[in-house]
């Protein structure tokens, strides 16, 4: 007798995690494996942050907070969205979660019905499906390539959408791409989106601070779909904060009590003392963890460059985030010292094998033919993560 649920039973596992799990049991048995599997920063917490941490403890913030999060990091958050994004919103509509992943799940359970279609462009990051399947909705996946930039078109949208259509969930800066949509881009999606009142729009927004180019528009700053969006961002990225879990969104009032009732039943208020900390790094001016971007610039070059020679890599220059997703269709169908390789994930664990480099596989992005690298780690690991990928690669028969 099969014991657990349906749902449980079609979910699958995070390649991020399996392919990291897997590195990690190669290192433990002597391996010298140089993984580039995992989506974090590897900076420590800023001092400022750290004491405010400590404080918060000296200061006995051990007991509940609010179910949406204390009053004061909800307005550090709405001052922080308007100062940095031009967004308004009030306290009351922000819902402060264990994490960005929480705060999707939150507005996820609040409008999904059984049956009900989820958009996710692809590629998308490895959760967003799952999800959908944990809320008994179903993906339409929209495809994009290395040609399109990874990214959908207004067009594309607007035929996909239909009446049984519930959001479309995103992430710009894309997780895994490294792109972002331009104000121009967004605001012909928005006004598909606008023609389709019952569709909310997911955004998540945790990469937006590290990015190269220019400041990234956030699609709720179109008034036409401000009360259709659901704005979602956290501190694990920007402030090196991955385990303090610590995420939330911004939606309008009726999704956001929604979130919160919903919350309310799961897991109640996030950590205190991880909220007193992320006031202090809300309020501080971005141009101060503004070093641990250029680091993660200075690597992207470095990586670019040596991944440009590597053969049949197909590679975009990433704009944002700290990630490289290149095209490796040239090697899927080929067999590789006797390795069979079938899509992405075959790649990725050729690569892991033989090279001893680890990365995750494209399928559970939605992208079969891609991998991505996280170059959230040393430039020496990464010079020398690309030498050893070029070198088999150029004996591999």
């Amino acid at each position: 007798m099969n014991k657990l649920s349906d749902r449980v039973n079609r979910l699958g596992y995070s390649q991020t995690f399996v392919m990291s799990n897997k590195a990690r049991e190669m290192k433990a048995n002597g391996i010298d494996v140089i993984s580039l599997t995992l989506g974090e920063p590897d900076f420590d917490v800023p001092d400022n942050i750290k004491q405010a941490a400590f404080d918060a403890i000296n200061e006995n913030y051990s007991h509940y907070s609010p179910v949406p999060g204390f009053l004061e990091l909800r307005q550090a958050i709405s001052d922080k969205l308007q100062r940095d994004n031009q967004l308004d919103y009030k306290p009351s509509q922000i819902c402060v979660s264990n994490g960005a992943k929480q705060a999707i799940i939150n507005v996820l359970a609040a409008i999904i019905n059984d049956g009900d279609e989820v958009i996710l462009p692809t590629p998308y990051w490895v959760s967003y499906d799952e999800m959908v399947k944990m809320m008994g909705g179903e993906s339409v996946m929209l495809p994009t390539s290395y040609v399109t930039d990874f990214k959908i078109t207004a067009e594309q949208l607007n035929e996909a959408i239909n009446d049984k259509t519930k959001a479309i969930l995103f992430s710009s800066p894309c997780n895994p791409s490294g792109g972002y949509y331009t104000f121009d881009e967004l605001k012909s999606l928005a006004k598909v989106i606008a023609k389709y009142p019952h569709v909310t729009v997911i955004s998540d927004e945790i990469y937006e601070y590290i990015n190269y180019e220019t400041k990234t528009t956030s699609i709720a700053q179109f008034p036409e779909i401000y009360e259709q969006t659901a704005v979602i961002n956290g501190m694990s990225k920007a402030f090196a904060m991955t385990g303090w879990r610590i995420g939330y969104s911004a939606c309008p009032e009726w999704l956001a009590k929604a979130c919160e009732k919903v919350q309310g039943q799961m897991t109640s208020g996030a950590n205190t003392v991880a909220q007193r900390a992320s006031i202090v790094a809300l309020k501080t001016d971005p141009s101060e963890y503004r070093y641990m971007i250029d680091a993660f610039e200075q690597r992207r070059n470095v990586m670019f460059d040596l991944m440009k020679e590597i053969p049949g890599f197909k590679v975009l220059l990433p704009k944002a985030a700290f990630y490289f997703f290149p095209d490796i269709s040239y090697y899927i169908g080929k067999t590789l010292n006797g390795i069979d390789i079938k899509d992405a994930d075959d790649f990725a664990m050729f690569l892991l094998e033989h090279a001893h480099v680890g990365c995750v596989g494209g399928v559970s992005f939605g992208s079969p033919e891609c991998i991505r690298f996280s170059y959230a780690a040393s430039e020496e690991e990464l010079r020398e993560a690309m030498r050893r990928i070029k070198d088999v690669l150029e004996k591999a028969v």
